[in-house]
């Protein structure tokens, strides 16, 4: 009596906010047919095994545009185009990092040259390193202590927060502005500590970008037992390190980001699923961001094949260059302002593939509100959280414009473990986790669809 009474207090609530027992039947059928028949899990084996990474401005970026150009139209889309998309060309080059300890020896570390960093022109340049563990550190430090130095940034990536995002966040100022810190005070190159949740010894890349009128020196990254062994022997000696490194920005060029779409039926308002198809030069790029672009792909599919008929037109993009400089979003904000495109709303799947827990939203209190009040549909597929506000960096010019905005939050634990790592590969992607993915964004988007 009590399972059916609870049950008749659920679809009542439900009715009340505009669900229904449909509703919940609906998304019953969106996760069986993405479960049992969905292609992304098999796409995104083809897309990091037969492509791999796709760092911005490299041929196989180029190849994957042609490979999600041919899977939007397999997918079923009504309409697929290329959105031309001039992007900033990256190259790394050979690199090395080697110290010299008292012994007189040299040890070469694992390392990585950070993300639009200059490199040294294939000449070593070496000096003794210099240590702080916060920018608080950093601001006491005099500048002639500095001069002719390397500056070592080891700043911890923060154990205490649960969402891992926030640890990220916290740490990741000295990834974007330790070059720039460094040459302010005269010193010849920065060493960061990775922005990693692991204990490892794994180098982690990333963007960074240097201040107006400030000297362009190098950065790099070292994992973090690395760090670590490297703190321990500067406080008993000193210590040189010698960077020799090719990487450095080769200008810009023609790229495109890739769109399909299945039309609406009521009008063409515009509802976009999307993530990005570039990643960086290391590893395969699976999580970041392959995940997103074969469930967003995956959204237009079960769209199709349920023969869902959706009211607005369903869009996904496949947005270029959101590593190391958002060409993409941008250019797609600055079409949909210049052409007065209605959009009614925008979610992005750029936090891995791992199991999908909620899905923040970045919107005004009513429609927020509105979301959260259909909470009790996506609960028995485990996800819960609502109530994050933020959204996927390439929908930001969306967001700005006043459209609301969203992104797919999975599971965070494993995520900067491997992120912008050589370890971010097809192997560590698990079938299932990647496709609830797909299902909760069909699923939102589906209500969406219906509601707005």
């Amino acid at each position: 009596m009590k399972k059916i009474l609870g049950t008749s207090l659920l679809l009542f609530g439900m009715a009340a906010f505009g669900q229904s027992k449909n509703d919940s039947i609906q998304f019953s059928k969106i996760s069986l047919e993405v479960l049992n028949n969905g292609k992304g899990y098999n796409d995104l084996r083809e897309l990091t095994k037969n492509i791999g990474h796709r760092l911005s401005g490299s041929d196989a970026y180029e190849k994957s545009v042609k490979w999600a150009e041919q899977k939007l139209r397999d997918a079923g889309a009504d309409k697929v185009w290329l959105q031309e998309v001039m992007i900033p060309v990256w190259e790394r080059g050979k690199e090395s990092l080697h110290i010299k300890t008292s012994n007189g020896s040299w040890k070469n570390l694992k390392m990585l040259s950070l993300g639009n960093s200059e490199g040294t022109g294939g000449k070593d340049i070496s000096g003794e390193i210099i240590m702080v563990k916060s920018m608080e550190e950093y601001d006491k430090l005099p500048a002639e202590k500095v001069k002719d130095k390397i500056l070592f940034f080891n700043y911890p990536f923060s154990q205490s927060f649960i969402e891992t995002f926030k640890g990220y966040s916290d740490a990741a100022k000295y990834r974007t502005t330790a070059a720039s810190l460094t040459a302010k005070k005269g010193g010849k190159f920065a060493i960061i500590r990775s922005l990693s949740s692991a204990f490892d010894d794994v180098p982690h890349t990333g963007a960074m970008r240097y201040e107006v009128n400030v000297s362009k020196i190098p950065a790099v990254a070292i994992g973090s037992t690395t760090a670590d062994e490297l703190e321990a022997l500067l406080k008993s000696q000193k210590i040189t390190a010698k960077l020799n490194s090719n990487c450095g920005m080769k200008g810009e060029k023609l790229s495109h980001s890739v769109i399909g779409e299945i039309t609406g039926k009521k009008d063409q308002s515009v509802i976009v699923v999307g993530g990005h198809l570039d990643s960086w030069d290391v590893g395969e790029g699976a999580h970041d961001d392959g995940a997103g672009i074969v469930q967003s792909i995956e959204v237009l599919r079960t769209f199709k094949k349920l023969g869902i008929q959706n009211n607005h037109t369903i869009r996904v993009v496949c947005f270029a260059n959101e590593e190391n400089g958002v060409k993409g979003g941008i250019q797609y904000g600055k079409t949909v302002k210049e052409t007065n495109e209605k959009h009614l709303f925008a979610i992005e799947s750029d936090a891995g593939g791992f199991a999908p827990r909620g899905i923040a939203l970045d919107m005004d209190d009513t429609k927020r509100k509105q979301i959260q009040s259909w909470s009790a549909l996506f609960l028995p597929y485990g996800v819960y959280n609502f109530q994050e506000r933020f959204s996927g960096t390439d929908l930001y010019p969306l967001h700005d414009m006043g459209i609301p905005a969203a992104e797919l939050m999975p599971d965070s634990q494993r995520y900067f473990d491997i992120h912008h790592t050589e370890e971010d590969t097809f192997e560590k992607v698990n079938r299932r986790e990647l496709l609830l993915g797909a299902v909760t964004m069909a699923q939102i988007i589906y209500m969406i669809d219906k509601s707005w």
